[in-house]
């Protein structure tokens, strides 16, 4: 198969219709902005295993610390616009954990286990 049948046989499987309801632009730019920073985060792990074995420096830790506090504005602003606290999102994170331990559900994959 070449690139350009791919390409015509993946379009067939876009979905074309997506409604934004209660998403504001600023919403979204903050989920975009989260997702970006995240993305950060990632990257500077993947140099430090292809460029540095896996070593950390004191100076990658204060580089990843940096981007970490990006992803957690990003989590403050996202939460806010949501409705939310940081304190409600944090205590609704503990509740889950909390539940999926007690029923020894901690591992395995699935949002609602």
């Amino acid at each position: 198969m070449n690139l350009n049948d791919y390409q015509q046989k993946a379009l067939t499987t876009l979905t074309g219709k997506h409604y934004y309801g209660d998403v504001t632009p600023e919403l979204m730019a903050q989920v975009l902005g989260l997702a970006d920073e995240s993305g950060e985060v990632l990257g500077k792990f993947k140099k430090l295993l292809r460029d540095k074995e896996g070593k950390i420096s004191e100076e990658d830790r204060k580089e990843i610390m940096k981007e970490v506090g990006d992803v957690l504005w990003y989590v403050s602003t996202v939460t806010h616009l949501l409705g939310y606290t940081l304190d409600d999102l944090a205590q609704a994170n503990i509740d889950k954990l909390a539940s999926r331990k007690e029923r020894g559900q901690l591992k395995g994959s699935g949002d609602n286990r």
